[in-house]
This record gives structure tokens, C-alpha cells and sequence, in this order.
């Protein structure tokens, strides 16, 4: 979803890479607006995406990121026989909930990373098969990670909302700030 990103004062850089990831946090909470549980969990596509299991997903892969910077495990253990339970709201779950939720993390990274000495500090990358062994990257690597899987994201649920009923990200943008787009 198309938005502007102020620029950063001089010099603050976190700041920055900060408010990129909350724009695309911003285009996947819109792509939610005025939907009810059913039509946000529906597939519209050949994809078996759903907007709220975008939601689920986004919220839950942010936390386990920062999680690992922190040298903590994530708090929901994903492998190859639950993976697929990222992407779909469980029992009890609901887009309130999730949002709640991830408006938690969301306050967390930020803190996270505005109190980080540096953005060269690094961390070990889980002893997962996909990564290199024994690799190490950066707090501005993680940064730069959350806000490229989060536009990723976004960008499927710009395609998701469309499908549902028309609605485009420019109408969505006008329809959370009250205007309109024509």
C-alpha cells in the first residue's frame, strides 16, 4: 500500500528503518477495514493465503526475529509439520485479537531496536538447513529483513483485498483518513 515515509532527522537511522516497517504494517492492517471474520479468512485467489492468516503470520514471524536478537526462542516453535498453522486464525483467534497482538510486538521491536547500542551489533541465525552454518547478521539486517517481509506481505494483501470487493489500496488509504479518492 502506497503511503509516504517522513524522512528521517539527520542521522537517525532507526528512526528510519522504524517507520518503513510500520508503513507496511499500516498496508496490511488497512487491507482489514470494515471486514467481517469470514470474508478476512476467505481465499479469493488460487493462493490458500487469507488476510488474517497474513495477519497471524506477520505478527508471529516479527516477534520470533526479535526474539532470536534478543538470544530468546521465539514464542510459538514453527517447523515443517505446524508451518502451515501460521497462516490460518485458530481456535479463539480472531483479526481483533491478532491486531492486539501484533500492535504488542510491534511496540516491542521498536523498543527493541531504538535501545540496541549499535545496528552493527549481531546475533547468531537460528541452526536452521536454509541458512549458512554458524552465520551471524546484523540488528540493521534484521531491520531491513522485517520491512521487506512485511511489504512482501503487504503486497499480498493489497491482491487478497481487491479480490474480495473491489477496493484498491488508494481507496483504503482514503477511507482510514476520512477522505476521498476520486
Amino acid at each position: 500500500m502506497v503511503t509516504h515515509v517522513r524522512a528521517e532527522e539527520q542521522g537517525d537511522e532507526r528512526g528510519a528503518l522504524l517507520a518503513f516497517i510500520e508503513e507496511q504494517r499500516g498496508g496490511i492492517r488497512r487491507s482489514l477495514l470494515g471486514l467481517t471474520e469470514e470474508q478476512a479468512a476467505s481465499r479469493p485467489s488460487a493462493s490458500e493465503l487469507s488476510l488474517s492468516g497474513l495477519l497471524k503470520h506477520v505478527a508471529e514471524v516479527e516477534q520470533g526475529w526479535v526474539a532470536r536478537a534478543k538470544g530468546e526462542s521465539p514464542a510459538v516453535k514453527r517447523d515443517e509439520s505446524n508451518w502451515h498453522e501460521c497462516f490460518v486464525l485458530a481456535d479463539g483467534e480472531t483479526v481483533a485479537s491478532q491486531l492486539a497482538y501484533w500492535e504488542k510486538v510491534a511496540a516491542e521491536t521498536d523498543e527493541f531496536l531504538r535501545a540496541v547500542p549499535s545496528l552493527d551489533d549481531t546475533f547468531a541465525l537460528p541452526n536452521d538447513p536454509w541458512f549458512p552454518p554458524e552465520a551471524r547478521v546484523s540488528m540493521r539486517w534484521l531491520a531491513l529483513h522485517l520491512i521487506r517481509e512485511t511489504a512482501r506481505h503487504a503486497g499480498h494483501a493489497d491482491i487478497i483485498r481487491e479480490s474480495l470487493d473491489g477496493k484498491t489500496a488508494f481507496e483504503l488509504v482514503a477511507q482510514e483518513q476520512g477522505t476521498s479518492w476520486v
